[in-house]
């Protein structure tokens, strides 16, 4: 006790302080849109995780959803792996998910219900829990590159809500489709709307990365 208190009073006296956690810069969005895949393009859901960022403190980061993109109207294809940064990165209560992007798209990754937090440090319900909101928005193959099938549609984007497709990962590490405990490429949606995301365990959320300006 005698010891404990007398290494209160050498930090007092020196202004020493115990370290901080890193900055938070990987979450799950608490919410999605509210109208399934519609995100407002990949510019909308960018601008969400900025926004969803900065209520809670990390909005010096430079933030960016993890989606990838279908070319069009001349723009070239972009691929999620290539729109995060390099990382480290790390959630809400500081423990690092993950080095760089080879990690990322790794077996070593900590992605998992525990760690893949939302912006506010809350757990994301998974499989088991009711309701199961385990889909995660990611239009993107295991190595984080664009997802390509007949009769997808990248839900125009992700500014669809009709028919179409998503590519879906699950955060819990679990649950059906061809890779079951893939966190981003577990499965495609049943369609773009909310409904649709909600019929295979979904809620339209996305993962968002944090990197610096």
């Amino acid at each position: 006790m005698k010891r404990a208190l007398a290494l209160s009073a050498v930090l007092l006296l020196t202004g020493a302080h115990a370290p901080q956690p890193p900055q938070m810069s990987f979450f799950i969005t608490s919410s999605g849109s509210g109208d399934g895949a519609n995100l407002g393009g990949i510019e909308g859901a960018d601008r969400i995780c900025q926004d969803r960022a900065a209520a809670v403190g990390a909005g010096g980061l430079q933030w960016r959803a993890y989606l990838s993109v279908a070319a069009e109207d001349g723009k070239p294809a972009q691929h999620a792996r290539d729109r995060i940064g390099r990382g480290p990165w790390f959630n809400a209560k500081g423990m690092k998910v993950a080095d760089n992007v080879a990690d990322l798209h790794s077996d070593n990754n900590k992605l998992n219900k525990e760690n893949s937090l939302t912006e506010k440090g809350s757990v994301v319900n998974g499989r088991g829990d009711t309701p199961n909101t385990h889909d995660i928005i990611t239009g993107s193959n295991l190595d984080g590159t664009l997802y390509v099938a007949e009769g997808y549609t990248n839900c125009t984007n992700y500014r669809g809500n009709g028919a179409g497709a998503v590519r879906l990962g699950h955060h819990d590490r679990q649950g059906g489709g061809e890779n079951p405990t893939s966190w981003n490429s577990a499965h495609s949606s049943r369609g773009c709307s909310q409904d649709n995301l909600r019929g295979s365990g979904g809620a339209g959320l996305f993962y968002c990365f944090g990197m610096a300006r």
